[in-house]
């Protein structure tokens, strides 16, 4: 009896797998998604803490201006600034009081930078001059 021998490429078509090439493809594109999600991994995380300084940074806007529309005396017209410690952060404040078209009104602006390089919080409330 006699067998013969398959050639070459009959080898590989039984055989079924991968060739060294096609694993290094796959190895390179998986390499590139993870690198990918690894980045925007790092942008979510500094766009968290970006928005967790901005937000502390208008409720303190909103404090303070609540303060002044709040307080039984009004507040002299002109501007000023200040440092404030709101959860445990300290933030530095900037108001500017000024007069309305409405002589029996002043306008409070209260601004609060978040940092970051990111807009700064401001407030804006109307309260009357006497």
């Amino acid at each position: 009896m006699r067998t013969s021998i398959p050639a070459t490429s009959d080898f590989r078509a039984a055989d079924g797998g991968f060739t060294l090439l096609e694993m290094l493809v796959a190895l390179a594109i998986f390499s590139l998604a993870g690198l990918a999600l690894v980045r925007l991994q790092a942008v979510s995380v500094r766009t968290a803490g970006d928005l967790d300084a901005r937000v502390l940074a208008q409720i303190t806007a909103r404090n303070l201006a609540f303060e002044r529309l709040t307080d039984p005396l009004p507040p002299a017209r002109g501007d000023s600034e200040g440092d404030v410690v709101n959860a445990g952060r300290t933030f530095h404040w900037k108001q500017s009081i000024g007069s309305t078209l409405e002589p029996r009104l002043l306008e409070v602006t209260v601004t609060v930078p978040a940092g970051g390089g990111t807009s700064p919080a401001v407030f804006t409330v109307a309260r009357p001059a006497t």
